[in-house]
């Protein structure tokens, strides 16, 4: 996928959101599968930057109208063509393609935010339905390669400089940013025990369309008593943290803005 075709005549991202070309995207072993974003960042004030704010709040406010409407009678307000949340795969999957669109904007005074935004949404809709491990640990495996990254200023799998960061780090966090996302990605830590540590039940994975197809446990390679949930587990937010500590704990880092 270029550039080209996530691009609108105005500058910013169509609606459609295609998969990309494996030779674009950034991957790990933790197959994090961010998008490659856009080369340089979209200029402060600019229509293009409007563009792109109205479009992410207007997706984050239709998960939020989803998942409000999972708590509602059915029709109620007269609304027939809102659907409420059934599953956390039903918001991972949603979420997980906001992360695409803002890393794809590829400027950090959006990312930041509104990856900061999502990544707090995410503690709120977790304890909202049961256990999802495998969709809940792939889009916080995409938030944490953002995190990560955008605190070394480069990607942290491949290594390439970041759009807005030619100059340096003092594009990305801010100090305060850095306290409260370490504050954000502990309690989230300690919410994914809570919630994984749940009688686990059949998965459901979520197609491009929104369909659901029931998915054998197995198949997840999640066990609750096994290896491999540890280490999920493990994992969350393990880049962020790492990045965080050590930029807090430097002193050449004191003289960033709070």
């Amino acid at each position: 996928m270029t550039e080209s075709s996530n691009i609108e005549p105005g500058g910013f991202l169509i609606p459609s959101l295609p998969s990309p070309a494996p030779s674009n995207v950034s991957t790990s072993s933790t197959s994090s599968s961010l998008p490659h974003p856009r080369t340089h960042p979209l200029k402060a004030g600019s229509a293009k930057e409007d563009a792109a704010r109205r479009y992410v709040e207007g997706r984050l406010l239709h998960v939020s109208r989803r998942y409000a409407k999972k708590f509602q009678p059915e029709n109620e307000n007269g609304e027939t063509d809102l659907k409420g949340y059934v599953s956390m795969d039903e918001v991972a999957k949603d979420l997980g393609e906001v992360v695409d669109i803002v890393w794809l904007s590829g400027t950090p005074s959006l990312q930041i935010p509104y990856l900061m935004n999502i990544a707090l949404s995410v503690t709120s809709y977790l304890s909202a339905f049961p256990p999802a491990p495998r969709a809940t640990f792939g889009l916080l495996r995409k938030l944490d390669h953002a995190f990560a990254s955008l605190l070394k200023g480069e990607d942290s799998v491949t290594g390439e400089i970041l759009p807005g960061f030619s100059g340096g780090k003092r594009a990305g966090f801010t100090k305060t940013d850095m306290v409260r996302c370490k504050s954000l990605v502990e309690q989230t830590r300690v919410l994914v025990v809570d919630v994984m540590g749940k009688e686990p039940i059949l998965e459901r994975d979520v197609d491009e369309s929104g369909a659901e197809t029931d998915v054998d446990m197995e198949s997840t390679g999640w066990d609750p008593e096994g290896e491999k949930y540890e280490m999920d587990v493990a994992q969350v937010y393990e880049q962020t943290i790492v990045q965080l500590g050590e930029l807090l704990e430097d002193a050449t880092f004191q003289a960033l803005p709070s």
